[in-house]
């Protein structure tokens, strides 16, 4: 997405859980914790993906966007499909995008990544020139 700025990745976190739980130091019933509102999410507004569970290997895992900021009033906290984010990002300033990784067998779920988005991050070619049209128009 073009406006897509300070991206925060989470796979490293993401490894030292599932290392956790492979080694045995935390348990299953720990990390398969989702609740129903996730999985719902998941399966009305979420995007599937190719990855396999990394707990369960017997589902595909599925992306949830959930969209925070000020200009989104009650909309706050919703799910969104991916769809949907190029056209807020254009109708709306600037907003936060958080993407779970769900898994509708296991319930296993993770933060993957979070970034913003909006209109704010639109680049200028060259903020002098746009500096000196402002002036020229006075």
């Amino acid at each position: 997405m073009r406006t897509q700025r300070q991206v925060v990745d989470y796979s490293l976190q993401k490894r030292a859980v599932l290392r956790d739980v492979y080694s045995g130091r935390v348990g299953t019933y720990e990390v398969c914790d989702a609740s129903p509102y996730l999985k719902s999410a998941a399966r009305f507004h979420g995007e599937p993906t190719e990855q396999r569970c990394p707990i369960c290997r017997r589902e595909n895992l599925t992306h949830v966007h959930y969209i925070y900021g000020d200009e989104l009033k009650q909309s706050a906290g919703q799910a969104r499909t991916l769809a949907e984010l190029p056209v807020l990002a254009m109708t709306l300033r600037e907003f936060q995008v958080y993407v779970v990784e769900v898994c509708q067998g296991c319930s296993w779920n993770h933060l993957v990544e979070q970034f913003l988005l909006g209109r704010d991050g639109l680049v200028v070619a060259d903020p002098e020139a746009t500096g000196r049209r402002r002036e020229a128009q006075r």
